[in-house]
């Protein structure tokens, strides 16, 4: 956790420079509150995986002297190919053209989203 704590800090760090770049060459108040506003977003995961990385045990990835062999093993269960992020994108579709055309379209695509993500969840799950 430690390196993902790194990432998201040194994206933090970038975006707090590039912010003071762009508040002293522009003085434009809207750019800098959203670029400060990205520094938060690298800010608050970096500092909770630095925090949570010192209290853990460190993973193969933390080590320095780690070897590629240390991580070999079994990552974890994943769902087979199936059509349900297709399905949860049509039905976003229709619900998003609701927007546009009325609650003709939204109804059926909220149910279909529903649905979907019901079915999406039920097939990651391993079968006895």
């Amino acid at each position: 956790m430690r390196v993902e704590g790194l990432v998201f800090a040194g994206t933090a760090v970038f975006f707090a420079v590039l912010t003071g770049v762009y508040w002293f060459t522009s003085y434009e108040t809207a750019g800098s509150t959203m670029l400060l506003l990205t520094v938060g977003l690298g800010l608050i995961p970096g500092l909770w995986l630095l925090w949570w990385s010192r209290r853990m045990t460190p993973r193969p990835e933390d080590r320095p002297d780690a070897d590629p062999s240390h991580g070999a093993g079994v990552v974890g269960a994943f769902p087979g190919p199936t059509a349900w992020p297709v399905t949860i994108a049509i039905g976003a579709v229709l619900a998003a053209n609701g927007i546009a055309f009325g609650i003709w379209p939204a109804v059926p695509g909220f149910v279909l989203v529903v649905l979907a993500a019901c079915g999406a969840i039920m097939s990651g799950r391993p079968r006895p």
